[in-house]
């Protein structure tokens, strides 16, 4: 048995899945008390085999390869329910999200039932690589998910969870774009059992990003059913309808800088 669990959703994730286990398990305080999970959707590019060759040389991985679901969020919830730990952390497979500050993620959960991985502190930077239409992308996300939840980055995917509270969120949205931000509104966790980590942002080296139109109109559906579950029927049309020109006037200002 182990107390802490690592899942990482992956698909074409193959050239990524040796270094993040490296990283992670030499970064751990505890790596013998801790599992990492790959939830795969059936890449059949490689990366069972490269799990497999990890397990042999000792390290704590599994794989469950998904043939008849798709898609991140259930994925995270596949592998946060497969998960044998009480204390939950996912992260991108891309290395985007720092495998060496998980152990802040584990520390922070052992006295906080939420933890979040924020890029937005003064404490951090983001990478100067990334591109400008992902930033905007970004700002705007986060600016329509602000009024549901007081924490500072809600679009983090690097983020984690007591066990006992996600057994206890309700009519969790598994095809989201987002399962962070439904488990905090579903668990009904309470700002004050709620730690913020500081990670820096990096850039995908390799594989190609999960990002499409098709993702981005999921979140627009889960920002309805999020606002209505939280605000009701009439609250949820007004507030929609002011972030709708709120961020309409927030990208014209972020396009304007760099004309």
């Amino acid at each position: 048995m182990v107390d802490f669990s690592v899942i990482v959703p992956a698909y074409h994730e193959h050239d990524n899945i040796r270094p993040l286990t490296t990283r992670l398990f030499a970064a751990l305080d505890e790596p013998k008390n801790t599992e990492l999970i790959f939830v795969d959707d059936n890449s059949r590019d490689g990366s069972v085999e490269e799990v497999e060759k990890l397990k042999a040389e000792g390290y704590n991985v599994e794989i469950i390869v998904r043939t008849k679901e798709r898609g991140l969020s259930s994925a995270v919830v596949r592998g946060f329910t497969d998960a044998n730990g009480q204390y939950l952390v996912c992260m991108d497979a891309d290395l985007q999200h720092p495998p060496e500050r998980v152990p802040a993620f584990f520390h922070a959960l052992k006295a906080n039932a939420f933890v979040l991985g924020t890029r937005y502190s003064p404490e951090v930077a983001m990478d100067k690589d990334w591109p400008f239409f992902r930033r905007v992308i970004s700002a705007g996300a986060r600016m329509l998910a602000r009024p549901l939840t007081t924490v500072s980055d809600p679009m983090s995917g690097f983020f984690g969870i007591q066990k006992d509270y996600f057994l206890k969120a309700n009519n969790v949205n598994a095809q989201g774009f987002k399962i962070a931000l439904d488990l905090l509104i579903k668990a009904q966790i309470a700002p004050s059992s709620i730690a913020e980590v500081p990670f820096s942002f990096g850039v995908r080296t390799v594989g190609e990003s999960k990002l499409t139109g098709k993702v981005m109109l999921y979140y627009v559906d889960q920002l309805k059913e999020l606002y209505l579950y939280k605000f009701g029927a009439v609250t949820c049309v007004l507030v929609l309808m002011l972030l709708a020109v709120l961020a309409v006037l927030a990208l014209v200002y972020l396009a304007s800088l760099v004309v």
